[in-house]
């Protein structure tokens, strides 16, 4: 191909004047205006060959082969009848930005699918100039989030940095898309959520799914007086294994020290009391058999804790409460005092734990939404900027196609 047709090709209106290779893999072409082409304003598209002065700008065009190629183009400003001085337009750069739009095309496509790192290494371009070209892409092509039809909601949150920094997700349950995240886990910080809904939307949400998290709780009642608080199964079952099982395991070992055989057995056996049985092989289901056999109080944990998931999956609001009061009954009964105590604050949430007899919601998308994150995070190894971060998640979680 000659150099007349690479030049109409890639860069409209010039001419390859001239190249030059340096060191192995970098490859300088300098350009020329093409004087059969007619310089267009920048500002009312009005063709002109006067020249005011002409620049030099260096920008970064895609590789060649293995070449990171260089081009030195030189930017007129034109006198224009209209505009007055004002600087000709070239459709094939990036605005004011050192770069080519193909160079800019191809980091953008990069960045879909690869860290920021990796595509730096590859294009030899610093990593805030690749975080600036997605954050671009991703506020042009991130939709704003549709708030009309919304019945139900997902509430949750996830780690954000280490150190207890925290953020909240909040997802329409039939859609399965992400309508808003914000910093923190505090009424104040999730607030902004339902003034960004507005009232006509907050009367139409009918049930929210969330953890036990009070400020959620209160702040749904405050802007959603018709919705029902519904409380995620999961979430309670882990605060049990964490403030029941737990403590309980710990005391008995504490107790049986003096017989080390049976001390190891149960301080070693927390995965085998918080893990669901069917998650369990063989091997590992004999030895939760025999540790439970073993020890009455973890055996009275265990199968309470089976006994609670029931409540969530009763047919009606009025079997669960009928669920509720027989779990309750046998708490009472024994004389574990994690036990009662968590029986006791869990009664305050009743409400919500019944709600899901009549709304069949849960969080366990966002559950593994939150791998997700995860991934999102490990792969460029964090972020600074929580604006850019939030647009990754919510690419990554647009919905389903109505």
């Amino acid at each position: 191909m000659s150099e007349a047709n690479l030049s109409a090709l890639f860069w409209k209106g010039f001419r390859v004047d001239s190249y030059e290779v340096k060191a192995s893999d970098q490859l300088h072409i300098r350009l020329v205006p093409d004087p059969d082409v007619i310089p267009v304003c920048s500002g009312c598209d009005h063709g002109t060959h006067l020249v005011h002065d002409v620049h030099r700008r260096r920008v970064r065009e895609r590789n060649f082969a293995h070449y990171r190629v260089w081009l030195d183009v030189p930017v007129r400003r034109l006198r224009c009848p209209q505009c007055g001085p004002r600087r000709e337009r070239i459709d094939w750069l990036a605005g004011r930005r050192h770069l080519t739009q193909a160079m800019v095309d191809w980091v953008e496509a990069l960045s879909r699918f690869a860290s920021l790192h990796h595509v730096g290494q590859l294009l030899g371009l610093h990593w805030h100039t690749i975080r600036a070209l997605d954050h671009q892409r991703l506020r042009r092509e991130v939709p704003e989030p549709d708030c009309s039809g919304i019945r139900r909601l997902l509430m949750d949150e996830f780690a954000l940095h280490k150190g207890h920094h925290y953020a909240t997700v909040v997802m329409d349950a039939d859609r399965r898309q992400i309508l808003w995240i914000g910093e923190g886990r505090s009424r104040a910080a999730i607030r902004p959520f339902f003034e960004w809904l507005g009232p006509e939307a907050c009367h139409q949400i009918e049930a929210v799914a969330m953890d036990m998290n009070t400020a959620f709780d209160l702040e749904v009642q405050a802007h959603c007086p018709n919705a029902r608080i519904v409380y995620d199964l999961f979430h309670v079952v882990a605060k049990f294994g964490r403030e029941v099982i737990d403590r309980v395991r710990v005391d008995q070992a504490k107790a049986i020290r003096e017989d080390r055989p049976a001390y190891r057995a149960v301080k070693r056996s927390r995965w085998l009391l918080l893990r669901n049985r069917v998650n369990l092989d063989g091997r590992q289901q004999e030895r939760l058999d025999t540790l439970l056999e073993a020890n009455a109080p973890l055996m009275t944990v265990y199968v309470l804790k089976e006994q609670l998931k029931e409540i969530w999956y009763a047919p009606s609001e009025d079997e669960a409460r009928s669920r509720w009061e027989d779990w309750k009954a046998l708490v009472d009964q024994s004389a574990i005092k994690p036990l009662k105590h968590f029986a006791s604050v869990l009664g305050r949430y009743l409400h919500g734990i019944v709600a899901s007899a009549t709304h069949r919601l849960n969080t366990s998308v966002l559950e593994g939404m939150n791998n997700r994150i995860k991934v999102i995070k490990r792969m460029a190894y964090g972020y600074r900027d929580t604006d850019y971060f939030f647009l990754k998640i919510r690419a990554a979680f647009h919905g389903k196609v109505r």
